[in-house]
């Protein structure tokens, strides 16, 4: 039933931490999921340095998904768009053909709070890799509930057990947040090739096998899984139908090297338009490191 336990590998960004899932260097995708990224949690004092902010960056062939547990980042990008998010809520940003933005935590540097959440990327598929950049954002509560004795859950994207989440997705996949009491189950239909399981709080028991916080389980092929909650537990689950193999330098994701390269040269010329209300910095283009090149946390 479980392929393989993946435990996240923490890096240090001086005002929290942010544990790396995905990719791995024998998982690199779960469907069309190839990053998977935990915030925290760490309670924030007031004056968090600026350092902390995530800078206008850019981003192509792929769509990312934020989603917070408590806190709140604000988004600004090169259409325009500025958005706080607030927990439950999603952003989904479709880079496309390119696209840049920034990630501010200007309420938690005002104010000081608790930070924890989930950031991921989705890739593109072929025929959707150069699309025009958009945004969206989707209050809490319009997202499907799914209720279990003992378990809420919420659909966050895609489509799972007959439920269709309204936020707009490129491919075959789900996305969902679920929270179980002490002995609640939950199940996750086989209906998609690829599915992961990561716990948030807690821990849970997949066909025996428990699943401490912060791991991702990746579930095998054509089964139905069970999870049992021993105790309180939160939990995301994510797949859906690969899309191929990608490559990823930086904060690029493409099925080609060369549009990768063109989109490395396009970053260091200044060739792409920074956030309108975001435009007095950005991150410089990092050397190229080997073949392929994980991105930074929380770019």
């Amino acid at each position: 039933m479980i392929e393989l336990v993946i435990e996240q590998r923490s890096r240090d960004l001086g005002s929290f931490e942010v544990g790396r899932v995905l990719p791995f260097a024998k998982r690199r995708m779960v469907g069309p999921y190839i990053f998977f990224d935990r915030m925290g949690p760490k309670d924030l004092d007031p004056g968090l340095p600026r350092e902390a902010d995530v800078r206008p960056h850019p981003h192509i062939g792929l769509s990312t998904i934020t989603y917070l547990f408590a806190g709140e980042i604000t988004h600004r990008d090169s259409l325009g768009f500025e958005q706080p998010i607030h927990p439950g809520e999603v952003n989904w940003m479709t880079a496309g053909r390119g696209i840049t933005h920034s990630e501010r935590f200007e309420r938690l540097r005002r104010e000081g709070g608790l930070m924890d959440g989930i950031q991921a990327w989705v890739a593109l598929p072929d025929e959707r890799e150069e699309a025009d950049p958009a945004f969206w954002h989707y209050g809490a509560d319009a997202l499907p509930e799914l209720g279990e004795p003992g378990a809420s859950g919420r659909l966050i994207a895609g489509r799972l057990g007959g439920v269709q989440s309204p936020v707009a997705v490129d491919s075959p996949q789900f996305y969902v947040h679920w929270q179980l009491r002490a002995g609640a189950r939950v199940s996750l239909p086989a209906e998609y090739p690829e599915r992961a399981v990561y716990v948030v709080h807690g821990e849970v028991e997949i066909d025996g096998q428990r699943i401490a916080a912060g791991n991702m389980a990746i579930l095998a092929r054509g089964k139905d899984a069970t999870i049992a909650a021993p105790v309180d537990a939160v939990v995301m689950a994510l797949g859906g139908e690969p899309v191929g193999p990608r490559y990823i330098d930086w904060n690029f994701v493409s099925s080609s090297k060369e549009r990768i390269d063109q989109a490395r040269a396009d970053w260091k010329a200044g060739r792409m338009k920074l956030p309108d209300l975001d435009n007095g910095e950005f991150i410089p283009l990092p050397p190229r490191i080997g073949e392929l090149r994980e991105p930074e946390p929380m770019s």
